[in-house]
């Protein structure tokens, strides 16, 4: 209940994890910003799901990759709420090849995706944050980032994800003494197919030693964890929602 009526921003969700954390979010009265890039239909989808869940939803086109859109996007959600409490940052796109095969162009791409775009929001999301003292911002990893871990083919998007772990922890010791925290949430493979986490309960997958696939739900839960007034008094984590993958 006392996040009830807050207002949060989550990239990229449009679909996949992004929409889950949205409707997580809905579910417990957040009023919810669908950022997208090309998904509109899916975007105003999971706005009209928030409107089922009886939150308030919004759906908006940007590219996180260009500094002026973000800022627009950022303006417009306080514009239209009123205020801005929590940055979630979900986008994170890669490209599968090793070093030797991969142009520069899209090194580039992936690491403006995944960490740039981190920067951007967070830049922009915080003189609000600062304005109301008090916000949240939570930022996808990926298992393993804070290890600094490396796999194969995945160099730019593994270097991005450990980069976001550093990044995190410099803005909470920035932000601490303005009621803001910043932490790190490390989901683990998901299937494309979207499951419900009923479905995913009724179904093994080896990978995980908990004996379930993964699902975005259970990273959404995650997000509201770090979002709430219960986990005020944690800041620069971070939290790998794997199902004991890769421990």
């Amino acid at each position: 209940m006392a996040l009830r009526n807050r207002v949060a921003l989550v990239t990229g969700a449009s679909r996949g994890i992004g929409k889950e954390i949205a409707l997580t979010l809905g579910r417990v009265g957040l009023r919810v910003a669908v950022a997208y890039r090309t998904n509109k239909l899916g975007a105003q989808k999971v706005v009209a799901d928030l409107r089922a869940l009886g939150a308030e939803g919004l759906a908006l086109a940007t590219e996180v990759t260009d500094p002026g859109r973000v800022k627009e996007l950022v303006d417009a959600v306080a514009k239209h709420f009123g205020r801005l409490d929590i940055l979630v940052n979900n986008v994170g796109e890669f490209e599968w090849k090793p070093v030797v095969d991969s142009t520069v162009e899209e090194w580039r791409a992936v690491i403006a995706s995944n960490l740039y775009s981190v920067f951007y929001a967070t830049k922009f999301a915080l003189p609000f944050m600062r304005r109301q003292q008090w916000g949240r911002i939570i930022s996808l990893g990926a298992v393993g980032a804070e290890r600094a871990f490396g796999q194969a083919k995945i160099s730019a998007y593994s270097a991005a994800k450990a980069g976001i772990v550093a990044f995190t922890r410099s803005v909470a010791l920035e932000e601490a003494r303005n009621g803001i925290t910043a932490n790190v949430v490390n989901p683990p493979v998901i299937d494309e197919k979207e499951l419900s986490l009923e479905e995913a309960r009724r179904l093994t997958d080896a990978r995980f030693p908990v004996g379930r696939p993964a699902t975005g739900r259970d990273v959404g839960e995650a997000v509201k964890f770090f979002a709430s007034e219960e986990a005020a008094f944690i800041t620069g984590q971070v939290l790998n929602v794997s199902g004991g993958w890769m421990l």
